[in-house]
C-alpha cells in the first residue's frame, strides 16, 4: 500500500471523525443512564472497600528448609473472586519482590502454593492479590 501525503491525512481526517463519535456515543450514554456509570470517586471507593474487607492468611508447611527444598506454603482468602491469583513476595533489600510463583485461588477461596527458596538465611515472606497482602511470615534458608 502506498501511503500519500493525501492518503495519510484521509486517514487522520477519518480516525478523527471516528474518535468523536465514540466520544459522543459515550456522553450520550453516560446522560441516558446515569446509574450505570458510576463517577470515578465512587469507583475508586468501591474499590478500596474491597480491598478493605479483603483478606489473605498464609502459613508455610515449614519454618526452616534446605537451599532449592521444596516447601508450601497454605492459606485462604476473603472478599475475593475465586480463581484469583496470589503470589508470592519476598522482601529484598528492604522492598518487596515479587517472586515467580504464584497459583488460582480454589472456589472456596483456599490456595496451597510450593515454593522454593534459595537465599540463605531469615526470609520474610506474603501472600500478594492486587492491594490485598497477608501478614509477613518468615522461612529460614539454611
Amino acid at each position: 500500500m502506498i501511503v500519500s501525503k493525501r492518503n495519510s491525512l484521509r486517514l487522520a481526517a477519518v480516525t478523527t471523525v471516528a474518535v468523536l463519535s465514540l466520544g459522543l456515543a459515550g456522553t450520550a450514554a453516560m446522560a441516558a443512564a446515569p446509574a450505570a456509570y458510576p463517577t470515578s470517586t465512587t469507583q475508586q471507593a468501591t474499590a478500596q472497600q474491597a480491598a478493605a474487607q479483603a483478606g489473605i492468611t498464609a502459613k508455610p508447611s515449614v519454618t526452616s528448609v534446605q537451599a532449592w527444598q521444596l516447601f508450601r506454603v497454605n492459606g485462604t482468602t476473603s472478599g475475593l473472586k475465586a480463581g484469583t491469583k496470589v503470589t508470592l513476595q519476598q522482601k529484598q533489600h528492604g522492598k518487596w519482590v515479587t517472586l515467580p510463583a504464584s497459583v488460582p485461588t480454589n472456589h472456596n477461596g483456599s490456595y496451597s502454593l510450593g515454593v522454593k527458596l534459595g537465599i540463605k538465611g531469615l526470609n520474610e515472606l506474603r501472600i500478594v492479590s492486587g492491594d490485598v497482602a497477608s501478614p509477613v511470615f518468615t522461612v529460614t534458608v539454611r
